[in-house]
């Protein structure tokens, strides 16, 4: 199995009098959900698909309430999640307050498991796949990209 990509040409969005360079793109082979995730899972161990499937929503709710609190989960070797901040910035921290606050994300930090897999991956390259095009929200075709 490898990762596939395309080379795409980018310009420097600081810099846009800088010649434009070529570079790698990951490209999409496919998707999981969460209904073959189980599925799969249920298949490398003696739980049955609905087990799994209550035991990710559960932990989903876990980490959904300790991000509530400020809390880091730190889920073993997958990694850890915490929230982060976006602000405005203020000239005096006396005069921050909540409203300098834009808005919040979800940080993820690999662990070991992922981290290690990364440094094994294989990539091969493919052609470019085609950009959808868009009207108003609505796909009237693709283009080669």
């Amino acid at each position: 199995m490898s990762v596939k990509y395309s080379v795409v040409e980018r310009g420097n969005p600081r810099r846009s009098s800088d010649p434009k360079k070529f570079y790698a793109q990951a490209q999409g082979s496919g998707e999981m959900d969460f209904d073959s995730m189980c599925e799969d899972i249920s298949n490398r161990c003696t739980a049955t698909k609905a087990d799994i499937s209550a035991s990710i929503s559960g932990a989903l709710i876990t980490i959904q309430q300790s991000l509530r609190k400020g809390e880091v989960v730190r889920f073993g070797e997958f990694g850890s999640f915490q929230v982060g901040l976006r602000s405005r910035g203020a000239d005096t921290q006396k005069e921050f307050n909540v409203g300098f606050i834009k808005g919040a994300r979800i940080t993820f930090r690999p662990g070991k498991l992922l981290t290690n897999m990364l440094k094994t991956l294989e990539y091969s390259q493919v052609a470019k796949l085609p950009v959808k095009v868009t009207n108003g929200g609505n796909e009237v075709g693709t283009v080669a990209g």
